[in-house]
């Protein structure tokens, strides 16, 4: 999968795949931001702050609760991103729900929750690897100590503007949805995510919008194909041979171009559309590249990722 790079077209215009695409227009100065990030232990909220503090956030972890909620009343800085979870001292969950509430209303100040969240055999696996003991874990099990911190934190789970599965996520794209929706630099338009993703490996938790394109003609069953992907020109071509194809495309963009004004209208700010197919490697590929580059030339902000791309390689290649 491809890093992030700010203001450049999607594959199909001529750019890299899986890059961010965003206009120039700045956010106004004025506004405060504020995004309170939580989450469970092992869902990778290190690795979110830091992704903040790359586009110019100030990153708090795990201040008093006692000290948070003057933060939230007053905040000292343009940019503030604050980690809060089961460790937080003092933490009141329905006082920082409400301290939320309160701060989002505020005149020249906006304040989103972000909640990080995984499987749970994921996040103990996490916790294996990096030989960390988990915060609420002292006397128990690592397992008992995170259904501890999700009982804990359901409320606020409950309450996020954003819930964000990390469990089949790389850190870079963490570090790429974090630059999507929230770098200054990002024009203040919703912001669209587009998806491919294998049917086999589960849907993408955070999808809006699935559509299920398998009723194409498959490029695994050609020879000369399958170790290609769909970013490859030949497997496009084999793909737009399908009747299905074209017809599909332009009824899904007929759709967007319906769903998504009304979408961004009703106060929306992030939109994820997911294409899937067997494994992730080609169909989905191919037609996420061009409703990517459709949405870019429409002029949404878009960000691309292939989220499977190369699952079915390394499984063939291991076999």
């Amino acid at each position: 999968m491809s890093d992030t790079s700010m203001a450049a077209p999607p594959a199909g215009d001529g750019g890299n795949a899986g890059e961010t695409v965003a206009s120039a227009k700045p956010q106004t100065s004025e506004i405060r931001h504020i995004v309170i990030l939580s989450g469970i232990s092992g869902a990778g909220k290190t690795t979110a702050l830091k992704s903040f503090e790359d586009i110019g956030y100030e990153a708090i972890d795990n201040p008093p609760f006692a000290l948070l909620l003057p933060l939230l009343a007053a905040p000292p800085a343009a940019r503030i991103v604050v980690g809060v979870d089961a460790r937080t001292l003092g933490l009141d969950v329905p006082r920082l729900i409400a301290a939320i509430a309160d701060a989002d209303a505020t005149a020249g100040v906006s304040c989103s929750l972000v909640y990080l969240d995984c499987d749970e055999e994921v996040a103990l696996r996490r916790f294996k690897e990096t030989r960390r003991r988990h915060p609420l874990a002292a006397d128990q099990s690592p397992a008992a100590g995170l259904k501890t911190e999700q009982k804990m934190l359901v409320d606020l789970r409950g309450r996020a503007d954003h819930v964000l599965d990390t469990s089949i996520m790389a850190p870079r794209e963490l570090k790429r949805w974090v630059a999507g929706a929230f770098s200054p630099e990002t024009d203040t338009s919703m912001q669209v995510q587009v998806i491919s993703f294998s049917f086999r490996q589960g849907l993408p938790r955070e999808a809006d919008m699935v559509f299920d394109v398998r009723f194409l003609a498959n490029p695994h069953y050609e020879p000369d194909l399958k170790p290609l992907s769909g970013l490859d020109a030949e497997v496009g071509a084999y793909v737009e041979a399908d009747p299905g194809a074209a017809t599909f495309i332009d009824a899904l963009d007929n759709l967007l171009r319906v769903t998504l004004p009304r979408h961004e209208q009703e106060g929306k700010v992030y939109l994820t559309i997911a294409i899937g197919c067997t494994g992730g490697r080609h169909r989905s590929v191919y037609l996420t590249e061009k409703v990517s580059g459709m949405l870019y030339r429409q002029g949404w902000p878009v960000t691309t990722i292939h989220r499977d791309i190369d699952r079915e390689h390394q499984f063939q290649a291991s076999r």
